[in-house]
This record gives C-alpha cells, sequence and structure tokens, in this order.
C-alpha cells in the first residue's frame, strides 16, 4: 500500500524519534521478507527438469471400444444422391438471371410435376397436401 506523500510543513513537525522508528519497522520488515522469501518463493528459483524428475511417466489410457451405434459411418458418395446436370447457356441480359435455370424442363425435377412448373414453393407444397385431403 502506498502511503500519501507528506509535506514539507509536515515532515519539519514530525519529530526524529518517530522517524527513526519508521525507519527501523521498513528495515525489520525487508529483513523478515528476505528470510522468509525462500520458504514462500523458492520453488521458483528450481529447475523444472529437477521438479518433474521424481515424477513417474503417465500411463496411457486403455482403448475402450465403442459399441456399434456410436461409430462415426463412413461417409458416402455425395454424387450418389445429387445429381447436377449441365446448366443453360448463361443469358446475354442481367433480366434474362431470373429464373434462367428452372424455365429448362429437367433441369429442377422437385418443381416440375406433369411437365408443368410450380410458380413458388406454397404453390408446389399445397398441391402435393390438398389431393390427398380431398379438398380441390
Amino acid at each position: 500500500m502506498a502511503q500519501k506523500p507528506m509535506s514539507t510543513l509536515a515532515a519539519e513537525r514530525l519529530n526524529f524519534v518517530a522517524q527513526d522508528q519508521i525507519w527501523r519497522y521498513r528495515l525489520r520488515a525487508e529483513s523478515e521478507a528476505r528470510q522468509n522469501w525462500n520458504q514462500k518463493w523458492g520453488f521458483l528459483t528450481t529447475p523444472f527438469e529437477e521438479l518433474i524428475s521424481g515424477e513417474a511417466p503417465p500411463t496411457p489410457k486403455p482403448k475402450i471400444e465403442l459399441p456399434e451405434r456410436f461409430r462415426i459411418r463412413p461417409v458416402t458418395d455425395v454424387h450418389k444422391y445429387i445429381k447436377v446436370l449441365p446448366s443453360p447457356p448463361v443469358p446475354q441480359t442481367t433480366q434474362g438471371f431470373i429464373g434462367w435455370r428452372s424455365g429448362v424442363p429437367g433441369l429442377n425435377t422437385s418443381l416440375e410435376l406433369d411437365s408443368e412448373i410450380r410458380s413458388c414453393k406454397g404453390t408446389y407444397a399445397r398441391e402435393l397436401r390438398w389431393p390427398q385431403q380431398g379438398i380441390h
């Protein structure tokens, strides 16, 4: 804890006996700190190799076989499930980019039903659901 510095006027009012007692207290505290340092912080001077030399090497952990349901299955080939057909030629204008792949029959099989292209996802979902309910 830092002490607040005294003004010169306050220092002159302080007597010599008090100054001597403060000085002796500081010397005694420094001497005690020097004597106790080795007990508290002496481990810092010991080399690391010497500290770990008495320890046994770590034992390897045994391998545990996982049940079949927890094992990771091998990666399947993406091309087995996803078919990417070649795209039609790129349009010449920026307006042609809007829906240029969906206008070609066969590229978007998920949106096609009886060679008719659906306008949006909601319409496609409604048409799949309504025939089953008998509402049309």
